[in-house]
């Protein structure tokens, strides 16, 4: 009886033990599922509002791009006012077109006609500083500088060479030099002469020369009037000026930049008459 009893409670604790294990595999399984569903479900919501703020961005280049479509399509309707209006003037374009060829070649041919008459003039300064300075011999050159500036011949004296100290009376040494010169100025009968006198900023201690103004005026006149009466050159071509102290191209610091100041310079010029003329032909804008 005892053995029965026993065996049945046994059978009946193994039956409770094995309903227990059935129901926690379920519940174990349950709740994986719900584990499963719960991360799907918020995976969903994840995506959801993923997808709700794309629309919302594609909302926003929408209406961008309308606005954009719309300025295109403005910009479109002016560039085919302006092509309308184009079309309608084109005629007129045209004639204004000749009409800009026509000034352009009247232009170009004024500038060809500027540029020939400095390329002669160039040429004919050439030609006349080559003759003065083949004409000088070595010692008169080193007191005598023969340079082309700015299409103007420049022949610059000493004023050792020319006058004695303080003076403005033409020494003999000098009269040869500037009858050598008188000779290429006659030559060139187209070219004006300007002779200017400088002073280096000592003052002249004469009683019958005021300053440094009238030494350099004294100056230039006295090698004016001897190209004149004693060369021959015509009168009308020659001018007389005087710069004084103020034309320096050297220091009055020293000896040596106050010799260079002191200078004669003989200004050989083309006559602006052919010049002048161009400008009047120039063609009307």
């Amino acid at each position: 009886m005892k053995k029965k009893n026993y065996l049945l409670l046994t059978l009946l604790l193994g039956g409770m033990s094995l309903s227990s294990c059935v129901s926690t595999k379920k519940f174990t399984a349950l709740q994986s599922e719900y584990d499963a569903l719960k991360q799907t479900y918020d995976d969903t919501r994840i995506q959801l509002a993923e997808c709700n703020s794309n629309v919302r961005n594609l909302n926003d280049r929408l209406q961008v791009e309308n606005e954009r479509n719309a300025a295109l399509r403005s910009d479109y309707n002016k560039l085919q006012g302006s092509l309308d209006k184009s079309l309608l003037q084109n005629t007129q374009g045209n004639v204004n077109i000749s009409k800009l060829v026509d000034e352009i070649n009247a232009s170009n041919k004024y500038i060809k006609q500027l540029v020939d008459a400095k390329s002669k003039s160039d040429s004919l300064n050439i030609a006349l500083t080559n003759k003065l300075t083949r004409s000088l011999d070595r010692n008169e050159l080193m007191e005598v500088d023969i340079k082309v500036l700015k299409g103007v011949v420049y022949i610059s004296l000493a004023d050792n060479m020319l006058y004695k100290s303080g003076s403005y009376e033409i020494n003999d040494r000098a009269k040869q030099t500037l009858s050598k010169i008188a000779k290429i100025i006659k030559d060139y009968r187209d070219y004006d002469v300007l002779v200017e006198g400088n002073t280096d900023p000592v003052p002249i201690n004469r009683a019958n020369i005021r300053n440094n103004w009238d030494l350099s005026c004294l100056r230039a006149s006295s090698v004016v009037q001897a190209l004149q009466n004693d060369y021959g050159v015509d009168p009308s071509r020659l001018t007389a000026a005087g710069r004084g102290e103020y034309n320096p191209i050297a220091t009055n610091d020293t000896e040596v930049g106050k010799q260079r100041n002191r200078r004669t310079q003989i200004i050989i010029t083309p006559k602006l008459d052919q010049f002048m003329d161009l400008i009047d032909k120039a063609p009307n804008e």
